[in-house]
């Protein structure tokens, strides 16, 4: 058997923690070298994740195909990949390969006896049968599982986020998963939909949090997107404005009124003035920040009306603001999850997306 990884084939029932396990150091001096220890389970990069994949998952789908004889291969091709390449990702193809060889000579002599089942003595033939289906059933399974396992329990997960589901969204989704899946790396970047979204395409993220407005487009090629939640705009006006009172308000009525918004090259700013030039009017910006409280305090300060999205409502609302819905329909942010639309799915990314749908519950 291959060194350094025998635990996969040996210890089944053992706690999952031995997968993230590391040797300590050498002293920076030099001196007092320590003993070799296996590397470590947790991933370093992408690659390495995909390569711990590919040894658990590709194992079982060969044993699956070949009925246990040929399970060896993908592990084995895996490990001699990445010998001189990753130790993170060697130490799990030799775990894959050390499970999957035994599985394999079992396969090939459960085969042969099979094959010449009609020298079998009466009913040994249904027996030999039975067992080769259960160990292609046992060993898929138990690949997949690891496979899993590989995905989620060691690793990173890059993550971006536009701003306002960065400071209300994310940090709880983020707590729930570090309490489930707590060695894995999680990173998260800030931005807007147009910065992330072309760096979501080439690969520098494994999943985005994103908004999109009705009649904008999807997310492009080469990704996946998948509905979280729909974030509507609210009408902020001053607590002293001629409207502030009244029931039904319209954009027609905010035609004479200074506008406050986000910087003019966000999408926020830019879907505002659509829809006020698809009303007839162009509106007049006297302020502009990316900063939504700052947007409430130019309100609540008398200097004008603002469109703001019910996400940034949800941190604080300013006391000296009326926020009233706009009629008969005020725009609304489609948030989604999105993720490249090619390669391998990471499993962390799908246990991320799903904490994300539970905790979006709150903000519907």
């Amino acid at each position: 058997m291959i060194d350094n990884a025998g635990w996969c084939s040996r210890t089944l029932g053992r706690s999952l923690s031995a997968m993230t396990e590391t040797g300590r150091p050498q002293d920076e001096s030099g001196a007092g070298d320590t003993p070799p220890t296996p590397p470590p389970s947790g991933f370093t990069q992408t690659d390495d994740r995909i390569w711990a994949l590919i040894a658990h998952w590709g194992g079982a789908v060969f044993a699956l195909i070949s009925f246990g004889p040929a399970a060896f291969i993908v592990p084995l091709i895996a490990y001699l990949a990445t010998r001189r390449e990753s130790p993170v990702a060697q130490s799990h193809a030799a775990a894959a390969l050390n499970f999957q060889i035994p599985i394999s000579v079992i396969g090939a002599v459960l085969w042969v006896l099979h094959s010449g089942s009609g020298s079998l003595p009466f009913g040994m033939d249904v027996v030999v049968g039975g067992l080769l289906w259960l160990l292609q059933l046992a060993d898929g399974a138990i690949g997949a599982i690891f496979g899993a396992i590989a995905g989620v329990k060691g690793g990173e997960l890059r993550m971006a986020s536009f701003p306002t589901a960065g400071a209300t969204l994310m940090p709880l989704a983020i707590a729930s998963f570090r309490s489930v899946h707590p060695r894995v790396t999680l990173s998260l970047v800030e931005g807007e939909p147009e910065e992330l979204i072309p760096r979501l395409r080439d690969g520098e993220f494994d999943l985005g949090l994103i908004f999109e407005f009705e009649g904008t487009g999807a997310l492009g090629p080469g990704l996946r997107s998948s509905p979280l939640f729909e974030d509507p705009m609210q009408l902020a006006l001053p607590k002293g404005h001629r409207l502030a009172g009244k029931d039904r308000i319209t954009l027609d009525d905010l035609a004479e009124d200074a506008w406050v918004q986000t910087s003019e090259a966000s999408a926020c700013a830019r879907h505002v003035v659509r829809i006020c030039r698809a009303a007839g009017f162009e509106p007049r910006v006297s302020f502009e920040s990316d900063d939504y409280l700052t947007v409430q305090g130019l309100v609540a300060a008398g200097v004008g009306v603002a469109l703001i999205p019910q996400l940034a409502l949800s941190q604080t609302v300013s006391y000296d603001i009326a926020v009233r819905a706009l009629h008969p329909e005020g725009p609304v942010r489609h948030v989604v999850v999105g993720t490249p639309g090619s390669g391998v799915s990471l499993p962390a990314a799908a246990a991320m997306l799903e904490i994300l749908r539970d905790t979006a519950r709150r903000y519907q």
